[in-house]
């Protein structure tokens, strides 16, 4: 078995993590909080020197801890989004972490809904949208906010590491996922992503074999009026996902 380590597994994709990979993987937990049934290191990810011990003899990390909107203040969001990435990733280099797939987020891109056709996709104005210029990982990066520009920055430090140190790395680009698991407005119909999906390209990048050291890739539902592409991780991941925002 595998030793992963899961870092914010109490969040919501956390705990569908857990629930997938436990059965196979021997898990483990840098939290906050306790993970109940789970070894769990409860430290802040700005917290180097507490953190650390959670990265010793783990072959692969997913890293999913974050926060995840502004409100949180730009404190917070270069606490934990960006001293904290690094520090994740200065902590599995230091250990011998193999892997590291690292939870991106679509919102590095979601600065393009401001201009057509993305922004009448994301309205709902689909009578206005002719063929879609698909966006996907050659495409340059246009964040919508703080949040969205921590990721791209995260993304940048997980290159960094990737190619300076003996590990690979996936960021992995999810989209729109929530509690209630399904689509409530017309922007989300173009960016859902079901947790059981994004659990999927989470799973099918422990093992996926890369060309490179890092790789990136978009995640999404199979969202008819999505416009990022997720041929690539089709190809490389053999990602496919089983759920719709048109359902």
């Amino acid at each position: 078995m595998s030793r992963i380590l899961v870092t914010g597994m109490s969040g919501l994709v956390g705990q569908s993590v857990r629930q997938k990979l436990a059965t196979d993987h021997d898990l483990s937990a840098l939290n906050r909080s306790n993970v109940e049934g789970v070894p769990t290191v409860q430290a802040s990810l700005d917290d180097y020197e507490g953190i650390r011990p959670a990265f010793d003899g783990i072959d692969t990390v997913v890293h999913l801890a974050a926060k995840i909107t502004d409100a949180v203040g730009w404190d917070e969001l270069l606490a934990i989004n960006v001293i904290g990435t690094r520090n994740v990733f200065e902590a599995a280099a230091d250990a011998g972490v193999k892997r590291v797939v690292f939870t991106s987020s679509g919102a590095t891109v979601s600065g393009w809904e401001r201009s057509e056709p993305y922004r009448s996709i994301v309205a709902g104005d689909y009578d206005n949208v002719g063929e879609i210029p698909m966006i996907d990982e050659t495409t340059a990066t246009r964040p919508g906010n703080l949040y969205a520009s921590t990721k791209v920055f995260g993304e940048s430090i997980a290159r960094r590491y990737a190619y300076e140190h003996d590990m690979s790395v996936i960021s992995l680009r999810i989209g729109w996922a929530s509690e209630v698991d399904r689509a409530e407005n017309a922007r989300q119909i173009s960016v859902f992503n079901s947790r059981r999906d994004v659990v999927q390209a989470i799973e099918r990048s422990l093992t996926a074999e890369l060309a490179e050291e890092y790789d990136v890739f978009f995640i999404l539902s199979n969202n008819r009026w999505g416009y990022r592409n997720i041929e690539h991780a089709r190809q490389v991941l053999g990602y496919e996902p089983q759920d719709s925002a048109d359902e």
